[in-house]
Order: structure tokens, then sequence, then C-alpha cells
């Protein structure tokens, strides 16, 4: 009798990057790492790459970081949890010294050669390198499915832009059958640009028009073979999409996966911002629920929110919420939020609160209440985790610049926002 055949999920191995110091996304990377950082009114980044793999079978996750890493390993401690009759495992792997050296992570590549010793452990045949800060659902079965039928060394995941975006994306140029022949990092040349569109052919067999003048942007993505990793590494370069990737083009059999999902970067408070409140529009192009592949987090027991005598529009109510005479248009509410009455809040993300105030014993002497106080006014702001806002407060990006340092708060990409802990003093004008 053969063997049982051994899906390639759980053969693969899956290595989320923590980023750097996530300076784009300050203040909000200020006291946590990047992937740690909330989404969603309840959810962390980091969620969205561990769901992607659960719901795709992949059981074994190593998570990179090296800045501000207590939240985020207490947020992954605490959130995933398996039986030991399992192989499954999520485990934070910072930056260490060792005999061998004492660097941090000098980018993406040296962040997975620091660890590979770890990484190689395990007799997994495939490793896919995803990034903590993205937004999106993928089910990685079907790269890998495509990656093992093409005979590839490696696969990268890309997905198709306009020339207006193409500016900001490394770009990868294909044939036909999607051989990558070509990678050329954020080209600003209109003729350079024109070299590296998607052929008509190729357009054709992912359904959509000939006509179509669209780019394929990696998504930093990418499926490696077991010995194409380690041969990959055995160097001193430092960087998967400025160093390696261009350098494996030129000698391996490198393919790329078209996505033609949601998917959203979130490297900037903008970005951050847009895709937070996106999501309590009518149709949002991305929903956290899906039959069979939810986005799994922390599990909180808190009791449901209450809302009384409001008014509200196109608005996510988080778990432990208080809302009371109060106005609240287009916003993200994040869990144990506290609006009080006469407050009017729009196009705002409030990421909530770690707890209420009758469980601290150590508030900031005469400091209001955690969360808004009454008679307040605030509008496209990012307001963080256990603020307290005192009664009377205008927060508005009205008539500042684009990027600005205020006292206790900052302005970045048009967007207000009041960092972790703060507090902000009744009748303050911001």
């Amino acid at each position: 009798m053969s063997a049982p055949l051994i899906p390639p999920a759980s053969r693969t191995l899956a290595i989320i990057m923590g980023g750097g110091a996530g300076t784009r996304l300050f203040p909000l990377t200020k006291e946590r790492a990047k992937p740690a950082v909330p989404l969603g009114g309840k959810f962390r980044l980091v969620d969205i790459p561990i769901s992607n793999c659960l719901n795709s079978g992949i059981r074994g996750m190593y998570v990179l970081t090296q800045f501000n890493s207590t939240s985020l390993h207490s947020h992954i401690n605490a959130t995933y949890k398996f039986d030991h009759f399992s192989p499954s495992f999520v485990e934070i792997l910072a930056a260490q010294q060792t005999p061998e050296g004492s660097k941090w992570y000098q980018g993406t590549a040296d962040a997975v050669r620091q660890n590979l010793r770890y990484f190689l452990q395990r007799p997994y045949e495939y490793f896919i390198i995803l990034s903590g800060d993205q937004l999106y659902r993928m089910d990685y079965r079907d790269i890998l499915r495509q990656h093992i039928e093409a005979g590839t060394d490696l696969t990268i995941a890309t997905i198709p832009v306009n020339r207006a975006a193409a500016s900001d994306f490394g770009i990868m140029q294909t044939d036909e059958n999607r051989r990558i022949v070509r990678f050329v990092e954020k080209p600003k040349d209109p003729a350079v640009q024109d070299s590296l569109r998607i052929p008509p052919d190729l357009l054709q067999s992912i359904g959509l028009p000939v006509t179509e003048e669209l780019f394929q942007a990696s998504m930093g993505i990418y499926v490696f073979n077991r010995d194409v990793l380690i041969d990959c590494l055995d160097n001193e370069l430092v960087d998967f999409g400025k160093h390696v990737i261009p350098g494996a083009i030129e000698r391996l059999k490198v393919d790329a996966y078209i996505f033609q999902g949601y998917w959203e970067d979130i490297g900037t408070i903008r970005a951050f911002f847009d895709a937070n409140i996106n999501l309590a529009d009518k149709n949002p192009p991305y929903r956290f629920y899906m039959a069979g592949r939810p986005i799994y987090t922390q599990p909180r027991f808190l009791p449901a929110s209450i809302v009384r005598n409001s008014t509200i529009d196109q608005a996510i109510i988080s778990d432990g919420s208080h809302i009371f005479d109060s106005r609240v248009e287009r916003c993200v509410v994040g869990i144990r939020s506290i609006i009080r009455s006469g407050s009017t809040v729009k196009n705002t993300i409030l990421m909530g609160a770690d707890y209420y105030d009758d469980d601290v014993t150590d508030a900031p002497a005469g400091a209001p209440p955690i969360g808004i106080g009454r008679n307040c006014i605030i509008d496209h702001a990012i307001i963080d985790k256990n603020a307290r806002i005192g009664d009377g407060v205008v927060i508005s990006p009205e008539g500042k610049s684009q990027d600005f340092d205020g006292d206790g708060y900052y302005v970045r990409d048009g967007i207000v926002v009041i960092p972790k802990n703060s507090v902000i003093a009744p009748g303050t004008w911001i």
C-alpha cells in the first residue's frame, strides 16, 4: 500500500516579517511593533497573515520582529493556543545576539538568514514568506499548488496595478507562461513602464480585457523550495526585494502567481486610515468574516456594546463599548470605547482601551476618564488606545499642514493622531 499523500500546506513553514521600526506608521508604532497595530476595531495587523495561514492549512508559523515586540508577543501568546497533540505553533523570533553575530536585522533577507537554523530544524519542503502589515484574504494553497505543478524554484505573488500605482511598487515582467524575466523597483520612466506591461495573452488568461494597461506589482509574498532558500541566502545580501529576487531571476526558474482579490499595503497613516474607514462602507472592499475563513484574534469575553439615545451611521462598534447621547458617523469604534453625551465623532478611528477605569488604580491624577468626554467634536482623527479626552475638546486637521508635530498630537497625511495613553485636557482645541 502506498503512503498517504501529505498536503503541501502541511509541508510548508510560514515566515511572517514583522517589519522594521515602522516609521511611516508613527506614532501608532511608538510603543508597539507594526504587526501589533490594532485594525478593524478588535483585530491586529498580524492576525491577517496568521489567519490566512490557518485557513490554508499551514500550521507552523514564525513571526520575525525586533522593535517594541512586547505587545506583539502578548497578543500572540494570548490568541494562538494549540493543543499538545498537534504540531501547530506561532512563535516570535526577535533579533538576538549570538556567537555568530550581534547585528539587528539589516533587511528581510538578513532577518530570515539569521534565523535559518530554526527554520531548518523540521523537514519542511516549502517556505512561504509573508508581510505582517497587509490587509487581504488569500488561500495559500493556490500559490503552493501552482508552485509545485510548475516545478518552480521560487514563486512571487503579484497583483495587477495601473500605471499610476506602478511607480510605487516593484514591478515584475513576465512572459505568457508567467515566468518572471525582469524586475524593476518603482519604475518612474514611462518608456520603462511600457516595457513592463502585462502581455495581452496573459491578461486574457486571467479574465481581463487585453486592452487593459496593467502591471504586475510584487506583493512581498514568496514561496521558496527548501534548497533554493538555503542557496539564495548563502551570501550577505540583506533584502529580498532589492537584492535576492533580482539575482534569483537571472539563474533560477521564478514564476509569478497573479492574485486578483482585495489587497492593501498598510504602510502609511493614510493607508491605515482608509483601510479601516472603508470597512464601515455599505459594500466594503474587505470583510473580516467569510464563512469557513474567519479572521482570528484574541478572545476577550467582553459584554455587548451599549448605545443609548444616539445617532449611528456607517460605523463599526466593537465589543464592550458605551455610546451615550452622541452622534457617530463613518467611524470604527474599538473595544471598550466610551463616547459621552453631546459628542460628535466623524470619520474617525477610535482604537478603544485595554481596560475600563474601574480596572485601574493608578490613573493620572486629575486626568479625565478614559474615552471621549462630553460635548466633544472629533473629525478625521485616529484616537489610539487608552486616550483620555476631556469635555469640550475639538480635534480636526482643518487649517493644519498635512504633516505636523503638535503638543501631544501629530498630523500625518492630513489625519490627526492622538497617541496611546494620551491625556487631552478639557476645552482643548486641536
